[in-house]
């Protein structure tokens, strides 16, 4: 079993009074969707989110996750990982998705889950086609104990980068490792270059 957890606890601070995981992508919410490609991995899927009445509970309606309730969230991205990590279950290894990568899907899942049966190391982590390190990553479990360590907004990075040669680099299409949307322009963007 390698537990999916995708990070969805944060405020959408940039956007302006709009979430950024409810805008559509291919007509579906962006966290539903990305959940939905998570699920297509037959893994079981962790869904971190700040409260349990948050909006973000519907766009989650029907889907076979699990919630993962993180009060810590309101600290930044470590405390979201912090909070989130503690609570996934017994494991090898877990891998960590952000909730507002659009062109994440299922297939680069896999192939950040094959690489670490094909390569020994601690972290498997998703690149840009330049090899540029994004997301997703998966984590070996025996990491778990250094999250609880994790402070401020500097999410896992202050965990990772020590471990750089022990870190397998993935990777994947363009820059869809790394492409986050934080804005209503950086959405603009996305819609006028894909069609999505």
């Amino acid at each position: 079993m390698t537990p999916i957890l995708i990070l969805a606890a944060g405020n959408s601070s940039r956007m302006r009074g709009l979430d950024k995981l409810a805008q559509p992508v291919d007509g579906i919410p962006l966290l539903r969707h990305l959940t939905q490609q998570a699920l297509n991995l037959g893994e079981p899927v962790f869904v971190a989110l700040p409260r349990a009445d948050h909006p973000r509970q519907a766009l989650l309606a029907g889907l076979d996750i699990t919630p993962i309730i993180v009060p810590d969230a309101t600290e930044g991205m470590s405390g979201t990982m912090r909070g989130a990590v503690a609570q996934l279950p017994p494991c090898q290894r877990f891998m960590m998705v952000l909730g507002d990568l659009a062109e994440i899907d299922a297939t680069d899942m896999a192939a950040v889950l094959a690489a670490a049966d094909r390569q020994p190391g601690l972290i498997w982590r998703a690149a840009t086609q330049d090899g540029a390190p994004g997301h997703p990553i998966l984590f070996d479990a025996s990491l778990i104990p250094q999250f609880a360590n994790l402070h401020g907004d500097g999410g896992g990075e202050t965990l990772v980068r020590p471990l750089k040669t022990q870190t397998v680099l993935v990777p994947l299409p363009g820059i869809r490792a790394r492409r986050d949307l934080d804005t209503p322009e950086d959405w603009a963007n996305f819609r006028a270059e894909t069609g999505r």
